[in-house]
């Protein structure tokens, strides 16, 4: 089952970025975690937000299940919450730190009221879960 994968900003730097808030796993090992959980899961990562709309936009008009760590953008991008709210396949939203234990601004999604799940604070596992999650539901 294809599963979109989608990474917003600053995920392309998994492994240096903060690695005490969000571990020492790069980009790379994430799209081979994803893989081995799923080989037909299309793991991709951009730091434009009009790209990772039109990949939603693609999802939504194919049909495609998503699994989204918005990063940045989840908590405050109503053109991304838009977007999501066009998916017709389950969208599992994902973030590798527990976000209601981070900065005030962290706490709150815009993200997860149009989701139909949210895993949060499982590091990379958390993918994991979400792909595995997905794959008993089809």
């Amino acid at each position: 089952m294809t599963v979109l994968v989608l990474n917003g900003p600053n995920l392309g730097r998994l492994g240096s970025r903060e690695p005490l808030v969000y571990g020492d796993t790069t980009h790379d090992e994430l799209v081979a975690l994803c893989k081995a959980e799923n080989p037909d899961a299309d793991v991709r990562q951009t730091d434009d937000e009009a790209t990772m709309i039109g990949w939603l936009h693609e999802a939504a008009d194919s049909g495609v299940p998503v699994v989204l760590n918005a990063a940045a953008w989840s908590h405050y991008s109503i053109a991304l919450r838009d977007a999501c709210s066009q998916l017709t396949a389950p969208l599992v939203e994902v973030h590798i730190t527990q976000t209601a234990a981070r900065e005030e601004f962290r706490h709150a999604s815009v993200v997860s009221a149009v989701a139909t799940g949210t895993i949060t604070g499982l590091g990379v596992d958390g993918y994991r879960l979400a792909l595995s999650w997905l794959a008993r539901r089809h």
